[in-house]
């Protein structure tokens, strides 16, 4: 079979279909997104329960959690001495999968995160939160599900 005719994703249905990342000559992708933490490993725990992963490496340098099958990407929690003082310039988006916003956002907040207020205005369809270390991040407002059919039309 010619490389073009094999999907990317295994998927029988998208034979043919590249991404473009594998037809443009990119050579680099996202290995992990780092954090800064006061506690590492406390934060850890935090975003395994949120995006059901787990610990990969643990040591002094700090604290790798990721998906179980090591997919791409990870996210690093670095010590560092100083709490967070201003709003971050990057953060996660993400989407409740599985069950409503509304349900995702409560379990959310019962594992430790709070709404921050970063200017976002009320008029806005998605939620700011904050990690129990003050790294915000949003939650929005479609569902995976709800994504995927506005997306397929």
């Amino acid at each position: 079979m010619r490389q073009a005719d094999a999907s990317p994703t295994g998927d029988p249905t998208r034979r043919g279909v590249r991404r473009r990342w594998q037809t443009c000559g990119v050579a680099s992708r996202i290995d992990s997104i780092s954090l800064d933490a006061i506690d590492p490993s406390r934060l850890a725990s935090f975003w395994c329960a949120v995006l059901g992963w787990e610990v990969l490496e643990e040591e002094e340098g700090g604290v790798r959690v990721g998906n179980p099958d090591r997919s791409l990407p990870a996210l690093d929690l670095l010590p560092v001495p100083d709490r967070k003082q201003v709003k971050d310039r990057l953060h996660l988006d993400l989407r409740a999968d599985g069950t409503t916003r509304d349900a995702e956002l409560a379990r959310l907040t019962n594992l430790g995160a709070r709404p921050v207020d970063v200017g976002q205005g009320s008029d806005v369809s998605w939620v700011v939160l904050a990690d129990p270390e003050g790294n915000e991040f949003c939650l929005l407002s479609r569902t995976v599900d709800e994504a995927a059919q506005a997306a397929a039309g």
